[in-house]
C-alpha cells in the first residue's frame, strides 16, 4: 500500500491521540501530520482545516469520551460527538472527497447486546445504554448513511482500552493511581472501587493504535461503510484486574465499594468477536496484559513521585 502523504488527526491531544500521533510519526515519518486543535462545534473552523490541509486520510478521534463527561453537559456531548462528526464528514465531501475517513466509534454503542456473555460481532444491533454510547451510535449510523454521497468512511468500534497516560476517571488507571499512592505511603491502605463484577474486553492502547495504522495501510481494500470491531476476544473480570494491580504494586489493602464510583447501568459482560479485524486488517493484539498493567502502574508511580518532589 502507498504510504499516506497527509493525515488529519482530530483529538490529537487526548489519551489515544497522543499515542496515535507517535505511532503515525514512526510508521510514516515523511507524512504531513495535520494535528492542530479544531473546535468540532465550529463548522467554519472544521471546513477550513480540511480545505487547508487537503488530507488523504482523516482519523477522527475528537469526542467527549467518557460517560461522566457526557453527563456533565448533554448538549455539548451531542454537539461534539454527533454534529461535530457530521461537520467533519461534510467538509471532507466538499473539500477533500478522496479522503479516507476512519471514524472511531465505540463498542459501548452495543450496550447490553450480549447479556449471555457471548462475543459481539459487527452484526449485533446497536443498543446504547448511556448518553455517551448514544451519541457514538448516532454518529456511527449517520456517517454510514453518507456512503451514498461518496463518503469513504470506515467505522471502527474499539472495546475498552488502557495504557500509560490515561485519566484516573477510567477504571484501570483509577485502580493503579490508588495502588501507587498506597505503595508510596501517600494514602491509607484502603481502595475505593465501583462494581467489580463486570467482565470487559480490555486492550492496550498501543495495540489499538496498531489497528488504526493497519486500517490506513489497507485503506484501498476496505469497502466504504465497513464496520470493524477492535477487541481481543477475551473478557477479564474487573475485580481480577484490581487483584493483579495490587499484586504488582506489592500492597495489601481493604477494598471498599464507593457509591460515587458505582454505575447503575453497568453491562455484565462485553467481549468482542474480533474475526473481521483479523481477516481484513491482519491485526491482533500483541502486547502482553501483564506489560499493560505494569506500564500503567509505572506511569502512576512516576506521577506520584513527581507530585511528592514538587510538594
Amino acid at each position: 500500500m502507498t504510504a499516506p502523504t497527509r493525515i488529519l488527526l482530530t483529538g490529537a491531544s487526548g489519551f489515544v491521540g497522543r499515542h496515535l500521533r507517535a505511532a503515525l510519526a514512526a510508521a510514516w515519518p515523511n507524512a504531513v501530520l495535520l494535528a492542530d486543535p479544531v473546535d468540532m462545534r465550529d463548522a467554519n473552523a472544521v471546513a477550513a482545516a480540511v480545505a487547508r490541509g487537503q488530507p488523504e486520510v482523516c482519523v477522527h478521534l475528537a469526542a467527549v469520551a467518557t460517560q461522566a463527561a457526557a453527563r456533565q453537559d448533554e448538549h455539548h456531548c451531542w454537539d461534539v460527538n454527533l454534529h461535530g462528526s457530521l461537520r467533519l464528514a461534510q467538509a471532507i465531501l466538499l473539500h477533500a472527497p478522496d479522503c479516507h475517513m476512519l471514524f472511531i466509534s465505540s463498542a459501548d454503542a452495543y450496550g447490553g447486546a450480549s447479556p449471555s456473555g457471548a462475543s459481539i460481532d459487527e452484526a449485533a444491533p446497536l443498543a446504547p445504554s448511556n448518553l455517551y454510547a448514544a451519541t457514538k451510535a448516532a454518529a456511527d449510523l449517520a456517517l454510514g448513511s453518507m456512503i451514498g454521497q461518496g463518503l469513504r468512511v470506515v467505522r471502527l468500534r474499539p472495546f475498552n482500552h488502557t495504557g500509560p497516560g490515561q485519566s484516573a476517571n477510567l477504571v484501570i488507571p483509577a485502580f493503579a493511581r490508588q495502588v501507587a499512592r498506597i505503595a508510596a505511603g501517600r494514602q491509607a491502605p484502603l481502595l475505593e472501587v465501583g462494581n467489580l463484577n463486570p467482565w470487559r474486553d480490555f486492550l492496550d492502547v498501543r495495540d489499538v493504535c496498531a489497528a488504526y495504522l493497519a486500517c490506513i495501510d489497507r485503506r484501498d481494500t476496505l469497502v466504504p461503510g465497513s464496520i470493524i470491531n477492535i477487541g481481543s476476544g477475551q473478557a477479564r473480570r474487573i475485580g481480577d484486574v484490581l487483584a493483579e494491580l495490587m499484586e504488582l504494586g506489592g500492597i495489601t489493602a481493604e477494598v471498599r465499594a464507593a457509591h460515587s464510583r458505582t454505575r447503575t447501568n453497568d453491562v455484565a459482560c462485553t467481549v468482542a468477536n474480533p474475526t473481521r479485524a483479523r481477516a481484513l486488517l491482519g491485526w491482533a493484539p500483541v502486547i502482553p496484559w501483564s506489560r499493560t498493567l505494569s506500564d500503567v502502574l509505572a506511569d502512576w508511580r512516576a506521577s506520584i513521585c513527581a507530585e511528592a518532589d514538587g510538594a
